[in-house]
């Protein structure tokens, strides 16, 4: 209002909920792979996971988009009308090459609708809506009870990755994420071997070793935060956010 001083920058903000992803385990991937029918739903599963795409990203693949003699994805305007490479897995080229001589899919790698029919998403491409539908009758079909959708196979794909060694600056770009932030989500759900969360249940009953499970052979420190320090990506890539005391303000924030 006139005279009075703007007083929007003294309000609170709202607190935003902080949730973070759900994660597959590995045995269920395996059971999602194994669930479809349709060697369509097998090969886009697999691409979901295998290659760490969002929805729409999936949908753009054109044949063309295939290298097989370098064994890379060449993903097309994604978020933010990036292109980016993703390797492909030789498991995932010869479910690829399979359903490509047996499926002759043209132009688009996965077709909906034909021609001259209503439906889809007004192209001949696969509806996003086909594409959620498929990865969640997978998960039915498996048994998989959490609540599992094409953006979980991402998380999924960066968490195992993550948790494989691979780090985190690589992962950054191989998702596409303009901003480390966005991919820092994962070091909360990563599991590392020499820090794997355990419960106390299993010290009282003796199924794990207590002397094993305590931490004096990491010196005091995390070997997540260790790795972050010690490796040249993720130290000068992380470097400007964060300060020798603020690892730990990362991971628990």
């Amino acid at each position: 209002m006139e005279g009075l001083d703007d007083k929007y920058i003294s309000l609170p903000s709202i607190k935003r909920e902080k949730k973070l992803p759900v994660v597959l385990s590995r045995q269920e991937v395996r059971r999602l792979l194994d669930a479809p029918k349709l060697l369509k739903h097998k090969v886009l599963i697999g691409l979901l996971y295998g290659c760490g795409l969002r929805c729409f990203e999936a949908r753009n693949i054109k044949l063309s988009d295939i290298d097989f003699d370098r064994r890379m994805l060449h993903v097309r305007q994604g978020k933010g009308k990036k292109d980016r490479y993703v390797p492909l897995s030789q498991i995932l080229m010869d479910w690829l090459k399979l359903y490509i001589s047996s499926e002759n899919p043209y132009p688009w790698l996965f077709n909906g609708r034909p021609d001259g029919r209503a439906g889809g998403d007004f192209d001949s491409r696969y509806s996003n809506r086909g594409i959620q539908w498929a990865v969640q009758k997978a998960a039915k079909n498996s048994g998989i009870i959490k609540n599992t959708s094409v953006h979980t196979l991402r998380h999924t794909f960066a968490t195992h990755l993550l948790e494989d060694g691979l780090d985190i600056i690589s992962i950054k770009e191989l998702l596409g994420h303009s901003r480390i932030e966005a991919t820092l989500i994962y070091l909360h759900v990563a599991q590392y071997e020499k820090t794997k969360s355990y419960s106390p249940l299993d010290t009282l009953y003796g199924l794990k070793n207590q002397n094993a499970a305590n931490f004096a052979n990491l010196n005091g420190s995390c070997s997540l935060l260790s790795h972050i320090r010690d490796c040249p990506e993720c130290s000068t890539e992380l470097a400007p956010l964060l300060s020798n005391n603020a690892y730990d303000a990362v991971l628990l924030d």
